[in-house]
């Protein structure tokens, strides 16, 4: 597959354009939105920020499993839904505190594998569930998870903050294997020592305390290309990516790679000066990194390698979630339609 065709795979796969309904949701919210008080961050981050009056801020997020794998594995589906929350409040450099959950089901056997998956993964990253609502009696299975966190407040890494000059930095736990359930998931939890996924998952925390960063996101359904998208689109630049500079595992096809959740993964923006001890602190908690690109001004994000170039995405006519978190520069990168 040549760097055009790569592109449009990326631009057109599930992970990318299942986001396309997400600013329809927030355009409703627009009245409303001055009069939510102490909010730093609302929609468009990995988690918003709500202002509590002192050094910290709160984190509140949620996430809700893809259907395609509740009906595979309920299991997997409560395992994931601590992983997928975790990584929100990692990604903005806080410290996990607590879940709640909404839980539907249809039988008994597929509400005890939900809670089981639940369970194992609180005992995993040490993240408490302390509470809930259930629906016994659906025709269907799903499961949604909110979580909170705490972070200083002069030290949260935000996803509209990437400056033209910035390199890219990708980071990934290279030590994984492709889940049982999607050839885009990438599990690098579940068969590890809590110890050692605390320890890597918190890695971002000492990123954000250092003030390292200049944005960031945990790698998501989008893919690293994806992702690193939403985060040009938010912060109102654009990127040129190294193809050859990603670092993939052995035995996975690269492309498959790039559309892969990889469960401890994250996109970063930095200062050159800072990329290098950047990567030396993912790396010396077990995380492969590696400066991957530039980011620039031209509000599109291409990639390339010895062969050729190409634009994934155009920020000037098209967007991921079409979210504006930057109104101040509302006249740049405004985008006419969403990718579809």
């Amino acid at each position: 597959m040549n760097v055009k065709q790569l592109a449009e795979s990326i631009r057109n796969f599930e992970g990318v354009t299942r986001k396309e309904p997400i600013a329809d949701i927030v355009s409703i919210f627009e009245t409303v939105r001055s009069e939510y008080g102490g909010t730093i961050v609302d929609f468009g981050d990995d988690a918003a920020v709500i202002d509590i009056d002192s050094d910290d801020v709160i984190l509140f997020a949620a996430d809700a499993i893809w259907g395609k794998i509740v009906n595979k594995s309920p299991w997997w589906t409560g395992y994931t839904s601590v992983v997928v929350n975790v990584n929100d409040i990692s990604a903005m450099g806080g410290r996990p505190l607590a879940m709640v959950n909404v839980m539907s089901s249809s039988d008994g056997e597929s509400t005890n594998e939900l809670i089981r998956g639940i369970r194992d993964g609180i005992k995993k990253f040490g993240v408490p569930m302390v509470g809930g609502h259930m629906h016994p009696d659906t025709p269907y299975n799903s499961l949604a998870v909110s979580i909170i966190g705490i972070a200083k407040k002069d030290c949260i890494i935000r996803s509209d903050s990437a400056k033209e000059g910035d390199v890219v930095v990708v980071a990934y736990d290279m030590d994984g294997r492709v889940g049982k359930n999607s050839i885009y998931s990438w599990d690098t939890t579940s068969f590890k020592d809590a110890d050692v996924v605390r320890a890597r998952f918190m890695v971002m925390q000492e990123i954000g305390e250092k003030k390292l960063v200049t944005a960031g996101k945990d790698i998501s359904n989008p893919g690293t290309i994806g992702t690193l998208g939403m985060l040009c689109e938010t912060s109102k630049v654009g990127a040129s990516v190294d193809l050859s500079k990603i670092p993939c595992p052995d035995g996975i096809d690269f492309e498959q790679w790039l559309k892969i959740y990889p469960a401890t993964g994250y996109v970063v923006t930095a200062k050159a000066e800072n990329a290098d001890e950047c990567i030396d602190i993912f790396e010396k908690a077990g995380i492969k990194a590696a400066v991957i690109g530039d980011v620039d001004d031209t509000c599109k994000l291409e990639i390339y390698d010895a062969n050729g170039r190409a634009n994934v995405f155009d920020f000037n006519t098209d967007g991921i979630t079409g979210i504006d978190m930057n109104p101040e520069k509302s006249n740049k990168c405004k985008c006419k339609n969403r990718i579809v």
